[in-house]
């Protein structure tokens, strides 16, 4: 193709060119370190300040370590002063355990086992109570054997399940409130049979 422009300066060059116009200068070697150890002390000092404020706003927060010595007061330090005497507390009366066969009970099986929980029911009944239900529990990893009741005045039958079931506990609790049953007596891993 032939070429229709005159020749200039541009189109000879030499063999030696500096560069001369806008061009990019080379990337820096290190930049990528500078921001990494940049990145690094912001952390640090974040830290820092983070455990600072939480020593100055909570005064609870010890840093010693702890050691076998005892503190020893000073010679200028005052004699502790000694408490007040704690008003003995009233103790309130325990209900007596009773057996109430109008009121209902449903037996829950929280072990693997199969008929526990109308094993357990029979011996209930047994002993004068009224099941109403028996069925499995949500879980069959519940630990302990519990007896559950949801309103106070009911301590005294509570207790009166856990004496007719061995290693029971009683617990004043609404999870099983709406149940239809006035308690409610989960079997646990912790229940052996015939004891």
């Amino acid at each position: 193709m032939p070429n229709r422009y005159p020749k200039d300066r541009f189109d000879d060059l030499p063999r030696k060119l500096d560069r001369v116009g806008a061009h990019r200068a080379a990337a820096a070697k290190r930049s990528g370190w500078v921001a990494l150890w940049w990145a690094l002390a912001a952390t640090i000092l974040l830290v820092a300040g983070g455990v600072v404020g939480l020593f100055l706003l909570n005064e609870r927060l010890d840093f010693a370590l702890p050691s076998g010595e005892t503190p020893r007061p000073s010679a200028s330090a005052t004699p502790p002063a000694t408490p007040a005497p704690s008003p003995t507390p009233t103790s309130i009366p325990t209900p007596e355990p009773t057996i109430d066969p109008a009121l209902s009970i449903t037996v829950l099986n929280g072990t693997p086992g199969v008929g526990v929980a109308g094993g357990v029911a029979e011996l209930l009944a047994a002993e004068g109570w009224t099941v109403g239900a028996t069925a499995d529990a949500s879980s069959e990893d519940v630990p302990e054997t519990v007896v559950y009741y949801a309103d106070a005045s009911l301590e005294g039958a509570a207790r009166g399940v856990a004496g007719s079931v061995p290693g029971s506990d009683i617990l004043l609790s609404s999870d099983f409130a709406d149940s239809g049953a006035d308690l409610t007596v989960v079997i646990g891993n912790d229940y052996v049979p015939g004891e």
